[in-house]
């Protein structure tokens, strides 16, 4: 039955029954009987009122309403999946930084120690090869006398190269490589001034004319007091003695 027939047959049935009430109340006089069929009346309209929605379109509009409410939710869960993959893709990525960094420090680091290393052995090996090199006070001829420039040469064949230039400075402050210099107030003597200068006889008895056997003497105790001629120099500098 349509909207339109449901309407129809109320109204049809409320006029009938007021038809009815008002004869029947002419009939008898009854003016309680009308007020109870303008009741009925009414009632009837209001039926009229349940019957505008059907009964299917009642459940459409219910199945329409959850529908809405899950998606509504369905596009909340989406939208919470979304926020914790994006949230889960920053931290990876900020961890993925991290770790890269922290891989390029300890690489950098690891490089920079292998470089210090070779450095290290190359230095080492330059010494070694030097003081392969070098030649021993044994080695020279003696003479009667030396020049300077004689001393020189036998220096630098008995010095390591990257030592030689400490050795050199403190010699030219200390005697101005006069082989046979003597400090008159205090009894230095030699190249390096050793004091007294008989400590020298522990590299050849002729300390006092040969100038290999002071520059061994010398070389021999700038290493061992201050590790090398250059240790000597530094702290030369600083003191002005050795």
């Amino acid at each position: 039955m349509s909207r339109i027939s449901v309407r129809g047959f109320a109204v049809a049935s409320a006029t009938a029954v007021t038809t009815v009430g008002a004869v029947v109340g002419v009939a008898t006089g009854n003016a309680a009987q009308a007020t109870s069929d303008d009741n009925f009346e009414a009632a009837a309209a209001d039926s009229t009122l349940l019957a505008d929605i059907p009964a299917g379109a009642q459940a459409q509009v219910q199945v329409a309403s959850l529908a809405e409410q899950a998606d509504v939710q369905a596009a909340a869960a989406d939208a919470t999946v979304r926020k914790n993959a994006e949230e889960a893709a920053r931290f990876k990525a900020a961890e993925d930084a991290e770790a890269k960094k922290k891989a390029a420090d300890e690489k950098a680091e690891q490089e920079k120690k292998e470089r210090e290393e070779k450095e290290a052995r190359e230095k080492a090996e330059a010494e070694r090869a030097s003081r392969d090199s070098v030649r021993d006070a044994s080695s020279f001829s003696a003479q009667g006398s030396y020049s300077i420039s004689e001393v020189k040469a036998i220096a630098r064949q008995m010095i390591p190269a990257s030592q030689f230039q400490c050795f050199s400075n403190i010699v030219d402050h200390e005697s101005g490589w006069n082989y046979r210099a003597t400090n008159p107030s205090s009894g230095a003597y030699g190249l390096v001034q050793a004091l007294p200068g008989t400590k020298m006889s522990s590299a050849g008895a002729d300390w006092q004319s040969n100038p290999a056997t002071q520059i061994k003497w010398g070389l021999s105790y700038m290493n061992g007091r201050y590790g090398s001629p250059c240790g000597a120099w530094s702290f030369w500098q600083a003191n002005r003695w050795y």
